[in-house]
């Protein structure tokens, strides 16, 4: 899952077909500068494949509610007139890092399978360090019980990750915590941190 350059390949860009509103300004941005589309209603948001922030204008007439699940993908739309670009996690308001935290846990609970897939199926990113290494609160302290849990039997869900290593209680809460290190823009990416196992590879903004 990690989309680092690996031999010699690019990674696969993946285009977000829906996304969960985390802010809306029904008269844009207070501060002009903000975006060279103040003025005018915006909603920021999070994609539900890779959790892509991205900035979306609804159509006329359309109001939004923050958690509000949206389609963005191509045809038509219901609610999205268009998506502008994508958003760095500096420009996110207020109310959306307040949202953020929920609208993640929410994608992450609603697609248990994938993420308990990655806690079964995840690999080795070198000889010296594993992708489970990267979650916040595994390290290789517990990467070895996770190991060889997972060869005895494969994990089921994420009760079942709780339930046979009570030392990770939460997990789709770990997963949430790596999702919001890999979003958070504001912080120098060194050694762990440079990995993206769960978002892209941050790049420019572009309108579709």
């Amino acid at each position: 899952m990690d989309n680092k350059k690996r031999n010699g390949k690019k990674p696969t860009v993946k285009k977000e077909e829906y996304a969960v509103v985390l802010d809306y300004l029904s008269r844009g941005y207070v501060k002009s500068d903000m975006s060279k589309f103040g003025g005018k209603p915006i909603a920021q948001a999070i994609g539900t494949e890779q959790f892509t922030l991205l900035e979306l204008a609804p159509k006329n007439g359309v109001d939004l509610e923050i958690q509000d699940t949206v389609y963005i993908g191509k045809g038509k739309r219901d609610k999205i007139y268009r998506v502008l670009g994508k958003l760095d996690y500096e420009n996110l308001t207020a109310t959306s890092r307040i949202e953020l935290d929920y609208a993640i846990r929410d994608i992450v609970e609603a697609n248990e399978e994938k993420y308990v897939k990655f806690f079964n199926e995840t690999e080795a990113l070198s000889l010296r360090l594993h992708s489970l290494e990267l979650i916040p609160g595994i390290g290789k302290k517990y990467m070895g019980e996770i190991i060889k849990a997972r060869e005895e039997k494969p994990f089921e869900s994420f009760e079942d990750i709780s339930k046979r290593l009570p030392t990770l209680a939460d997990p789709a809460g770990m997963i949430v915590n790596r999702v919001k290190q890999e979003l958070d823009t504001t912080t120098p990416r060194k050694g762990k941190n440079k990995y993206y196992l769960f978002t892209q590879t941050p790049r420019g903004s572009r309108r579709r």
